[in-house]
């Protein structure tokens, strides 16, 4: 009978442990995903303020009656902006993270600015 009863003390015990230790992990867990919707949260905030864009100065539809050569115009001028704007957010990430930035980075911005 003794026996009995330290075998079920003892698995007590063991679900006790086991009951302590799942509610740690379950307890870390939510504090992580608390911080990670934190950081996504400032994140998106972050993109939303550094990525304003201008109105759009151009009608929908409008490409139909212009020129090929002002098209391409229009399209080589959109295609510098991205790759500047590009250039502008790789630069900001790796000053944000402590990164070493690359040359070609800092002489293309020296260039236009």
């Amino acid at each position: 009978m003794a026996l009995i009863a330290l075998s079920l003390l003892f698995m007590a015990f063991l679900a006790w442990k086991v009951w302590r230790g799942a509610s740690a992990v379950l307890r870390t867990a939510g504090d992580v995903s608390d911080e990670r919707t934190a950081y996504w949260d400032a994140a998106l905030e972050r993109a939303k303020v550094q990525h304003v864009t201008e109105p759009r100065t151009t009608v929908p539809g409008s490409a139909v009656f212009a020129t090929p050569e002002k098209m391409k115009d229009d399209y080589l001028a959109a295609k510098e902006e991205r790759r500047f704007a590009r250039l502008q957010r790789r630069v900001a990430r790796r000053k944000e993270r402590g990164q070493l930035q690359s040359l070609r980075d800092i002489q293309a911005l020296q260039d236009v600015g």
